[in-house]
């Protein structure tokens, strides 16, 4: 196989909306940085919400982005958490991907703690091949061709065989 056809992981971001700030939040905060040993980032509120009780600018959330090597394990984890199942609707046709998990309490390693509560977050995949680079340089960047992208079909054949993932 070309060297430049092997893909690999770019990134995983995780994802937590708690919608309200202070002690949830941080909470939430120290989850994900139990699961990642990141220190993760706060998201703040685009719009105002009156019906939520959210205003524009007050902190809603936090997530963390882990790339490279380091999130490999992260993503075994997680995919122990869901069951070694996933949907083929969470693929897109850009070689991303995206599942939910419904309570942190079910990644192994993590144990109940009353004082945190249970959270659930949003896990998004994006995988790469040699090149991908290109795209996001500042100088000179350049449309990734269609033949080097990759589709969906190369993306479950990637999970399946490297992570003992089935998509259904």
């Amino acid at each position: 196989m070309n060297p430049m056809r092997k893909i690999r992981i770019g990134k995983i971001t995780i994802n937590m909306g708690v919608g309200v700030g202070g002690k949830k939040l941080s909470n939430a905060e120290a989850v994900l940085e139990e699961i990642a040993n990141q220190k993760p980032v706060r998201t703040y509120a685009k719009k105002t919400n009156k019906d939520f009780g959210i205003s524009k600018g007050s902190p809603i959330g936090c997530k963390v982005t882990v790339r490279g090597r380091k999130a490999i394990p992260i993503l075994e984890k997680l995919f122990k958490a869901i069951g070694g199942e996933i949907s083929g609707n969470s693929f897109d046709g850009n070689g991303n991907f995206a599942f939910g998990i419904k309570e942190h309490i079910e990644i192994p390693g993590l144990e109940y703690d009353p004082e945190i509560g249970i959270y659930g977050m949003d896990v998004c995949v994006s995988l790469i091949r040699p090149g991908f680079r290109v795209k996001n340089r500042r100088r000179e960047s350049r449309p990734i061709p269609k033949s080097h992208q990759i589709n969906s079909e190369e993306a479950i054949s990637f999970l399946e065989e490297n992570f003992d993932v089935k998509v259904i």
